[in-house]
């Protein structure tokens, strides 16, 4: 059985409690050296002197409780102290499996499959029976096979490894600087909205990973939270799968209407092809995503703009995939971050097709096969095209 720390609890002291949101998960995770962790999950508010939630019901406080505090007060600091990241952590189930591992009614494999945890997703320990973990994850409640998934003082590591530290920035515009401090020099601008990958935490400052290269926020203009992947119960996974499919119609539709107004307003009778210079569209795909690569790539080399949405005047790297979308009639926000919950989730580079958005942190490209991106870059570059593995890929998202 496993055993675990427990702190001494009094009628008078606070209860702490650690909520859990409700982001759908959006696609199976996969198994190999480049998945990608799908966008969503858990929130974790475990920013410095980030209270967790009174959940104290009763305010009145009897004699006998107001007594026992008073008996209590050379408690150590520590039991009564608010927990830690890693006791968060501890509490933690992570599957660790090529897939996904079901989540059941009963600790047994013949209860009645309620929904799939996948892997590297996470859930809340709740108990332990018969080599089953019950556990609360998302929108589902029930039993996970203890041997495809870890807990305890083993998901402490991996719960670093497969969670992701944000900070959203809340100003209209906020600059990174170099170091920590409001006298180093500026090296990029982000907008408000935008969601930056936390390398690491000073008092109050973050480091963070922009287009730019890596460099500093003041956390006084940004709120910090953690992701994990959830369990997505069976009528969530058919409500994703349903929406998914209607999003692929009405976007195929979209573009074939825009590209025959586009082919009748130039008086063409074929397919229009693109000059794309010296860049090729490949690795297979569908005929509108290769259409929206073949597309973006006559932009290579026009400017970038801070949030600009022009193709040939200068575009940012949100507006730039806008706009190129925007000529196939289908509607993308202004927002990198935004962009990540876009169409659905595609499991890892090996598996992304022309015409996919390759999410960063602070930034998104779009796919042109061969393990290369175009994107609008920064202010030095301007439109270019790259590597699709230059920077960590925060997720892959398909439109078509």
């Amino acid at each position: 059985m496993l055993m675990r720390k427990t702190t001494k609890v009094t009628a008078y002291m606070l209860a702490a409690a650690l909520t859990f949101s409700g982001m759908g998960l959006t696609a199976q995770a996969a198994s190999d050296s480049d998945s990608v962790l799908p966008s969503g999950g858990v929130s974790l508010a475990l920013g410095k002197g980030t209270k967790l939630e009174d959940i104290s019901n009763n305010p009145s406080i009897p004699i006998e409780a107001l007594v026992e505090w008073m008996n209590l007060e050379e408690l150590a600091e520590e039991e009564t102290a608010a927990p830690t990241e890693e006791d968060i952590f501890r509490n933690l189930v992570i599957a660790q499996v090529n897939n996904y591992v079901n989540v059941r009614s009963l600790p047994s494999e013949e209860g009645e499959i309620l929904g799939k945890l996948y892997n590297d997703s996470v859930g809340t320990f709740l108990a332990e029976e018969n080599g089953w973990y019950q556990i609360t994850s998302g929108n589902v409640t029930g039993y996970v096979k203890a041997e495809y998934c870890v807990t305890g003082e083993a998901a402490v590591e991996i719960a670093r490894q497969v969670g992701k530290r944000f900070a959203t920035v809340t100003t209209t515009t906020l600059f990174v600087r170099t170091e920590p401090s409001l006298e180093a020099s500026r090296m990029s601008m982000v907008p408000e909205g935008d969601q930056l990958l936390v390398l690491d935490e000073v008092e109050g400052w973050v480091q963070v990973d922009v287009e730019e290269g890596v460099g500093w926020i003041s956390t006084e203009y940004a709120t910090l939270h953690s992701e994990f992947v959830q369990a997505e119960s069976r009528e969530e996974e058919e409500a994703r799968l349903a929406k998914e499919a209607e999003e692929r119609r009405k976007a195929r539709e979209a573009a074939e209407a825009a590209r025959a107004a586009q082919m009748q307003a130039e008086g063409a009778t074929q397919n229009v092809t693109q000059d794309t210079g010296n860049y090729v569209v490949s690795g297979g795909g569908s005929e509108m995503g290769n259409a929206v690569a073949e597309y973006a790539l006559q932009f290579v080399g026009n400017p970038y703009v801070y949030g600009g949405t022009s193709l040939t005047n200068g575009a940012d790297c949100s507006g730039f995939v806008m706009s190129v979308y925007a000529n196939f009639g289908v509607s993308l926000p202004h927002s990198s971050a935004s962009d990540r919950s876009q169409g659905y989730a595609v499991g890892s580079l090996s598996e992304a097709q022309p015409g996919d958005l390759i999410c960063y942190s602070g930034h998104v490209a779009l796919y042109i096969g061969d393990g290369q991106i175009v994107h609008a870059s920064n202010s030095k570059t301007g439109i270019i095209v790259s590597n699709a593995g230059y920077r960590k890929i925060l997720a892959i998202r398909r439109i078509f």
